[in-house]
């Protein structure tokens, strides 16, 4: 099993200067891939509980313990470290299964020394389930607006393909829906499946057919097994996490009591807030901490919103400041820019502190981090949006309708950049003066301190501000 001893001074540190007393929650102020796994891994002996709040294994958080990198999609960032208590929340949706979900992912754990058992992760009985027709319906929607076939379907979204907006879809359906609870109770789930496989079955087939593709229906049997497999192995970790967490809150223990909320994904792809309909399917911001958990938001006295550098995006969607020329590929491979679930080349650009700004009030960010420094290091010159033309207009706040972020020109600030070697610093003060102007330029347009600087991915390389 690897170490998971932090660096103590830069980890104690940053908790002095982020936090107080309190539940904390870890969000994205752009679109995903900020780097808040490392913020989480940080931060997580500070605290009793970690419990993710939203989405499903679309998401991707990277977590660096020593030399190793651990790639963790459903299971908390804070899993690497022992003593804390991981929660996956009712605002999730879990893919199960072995093949694509989240079984693979402790089988991937485990192979590598770390054990997750019901004493380490406990997965909400609420939580909704992402079966394996909604994988394929997600493909199907998908390959008709890539046909072309808009008298059916907008136009392609961008989605990873892994039935995450599937199965919000049907939890708000409802009556097509499976929950982890309903995998305990096999008469029950028998009697649910029945009826949706005849609704699922007619509706991907008939997908298929406007797709010209060939659609092989699933069978009600098969479904049983693979849910008995799943509650079989999944089983003691599934209960009613809100009251686990209920009892943390509740009854604090000598250093505990405390709950750091994980979101996944981003603010800016929040279904309500982010840039509709290029958005994931749930509650991304520090909003859904409560409704993805069942913990009341009196408690959370700490947002720490994370934001890069730079800015990156998968899939389509509006991206203002998106470099399509030899600075946006150097940034692209300098900062790995490829998406930790599907591996795809992300959409990189200058930082749009527009939409930072806009993203740290709708958290009601209290601290920011920011992370990805380095990647800048060597460029002559660095930009900032802030602030958009469109129609002749200048906006100086992030406009609601996607459709107008998509035909707005960036106004940028223009920095000077600084020198290589920043990934070797130490403290905040070791960096190059030009470094330390770039992030108080940020923190002075978005008006919330930045407490964190990030030149790298490793613990030791999160440097207190």
């Amino acid at each position: 099993m690897p170490s998971t001893a932090t660096a103590p001074d830069h980890a104690q540190e940053a908790a002095e200067r982020l936090l107080s007393p309190g539940h904390a929650a870890i969000v994205g102020l752009q679109w995903g891939d900020e780097g808040k796994g490392q913020t989480v891994d940080l931060l997580t002996p500070h605290f009793q509980a970690i419990a993710r709040f939203n989405g499903g294994n679309n998401a991707g958080h990277s977590v660096h313990v020593g030399n190793e990198k651990f790639a963790l999609h459903l299971l908390p960032s804070g899993i690497t470290h022992p003593g804390v208590l991981c929660v996956i929340g009712n605002g999730v949706v879990v893919d199960p299964s072995p093949e694509t979900g989240l079984l693979k992912e402790i089988q991937t754990l485990a192979d590598r020394g770390i054990t997750v058992d019901a004493d380490k992760l406990q997965i909400s009985n609420r939580a909704h389930v992402v079966m394996p027709y909604h994988r394929v319906e997600d493909g199907l929607y998908e390959a008709l607006a890539k046909a072309g076939k808009s008298e059916i379907t907008a136009g392609a979204i961008g989605t990873t393909g892994r039935g995450i907006g599937r199965a919000y879809a049907d939890k708000a359906h409802r009556s097509t829906a499976i929950r982890m609870g309903d995998l305990l109770v096999p008469d029950r789930l028998h009697d649910q499946l029945r009826p949706i496989l005849r609704i699922k079955n007619a509706l991907l087939q008939a997908l298929a057919d406007l797709a010209g593709v060939e659609y092989t229906p699933f069978e009600l049997d098969t479904l049983l097994r693979q849910a008995a497999d799943w509650a079989n192995a999944l089983g003691p970790m599934i209960g009613d996490t809100t009251q686990a967490l209920l009892d943390i809150e509740n009854n604090p223990t000598s250093g505990g009591g405390r709950v750091l909320f994980e979101g996944a994904n981003a603010a800016l792809l929040d279904v309500d807030h982010g840039t509709y309909p290029y958005v994931t399917s749930s509650t991304t911001s520090a909003l859904g901490a409560a409704t993805g958990t069942g913990l009341a938001p009196r408690h959370l006295h700490n947002v720490l919103g994370v934001a890069k550098a730079y800015t990156s995006r998968v899939g389509g969607g509006p991206h203002p400041t998106e470099l399509l020329d030899a600075t946006g590929e150097h940034i692209r491979q300098t900062g790995n820019e490829f998406g930790t679930t599907t591996g795809r080349p992300r959409r990189v650009g200058w930082l749009d502190l527009t939409a930072i700004k806009y993203s740290a009030q709708l958290n009601g960010c209290t601290a920011l981090v920011l992370t990805g420094l380095s990647v800048l290091a060597g460029l002559p010159e660095l930009k900032l949006a802030v602030a958009y033309e469109h129609d002749g207009q200048r906006l100086d706040t992030f406009p609601a309708d996607a459709f107008v972020l998509e035909q707005a020109t960036p106004i940028y600030q223009t920095l000077p950049g600084f020198p290589t070697g920043t990934d070797d610093a130490t403290a905040f003060a070791d960096l190059p003066d030009a470094a330390k102007a770039y992030v108080q330029a940020v923190e002075d347009f978005v008006g919330i301190p930045i407490k964190l600087v990030c030149v790298g991915p490793k613990r030791s390389q999160a440097l207190p501000r």
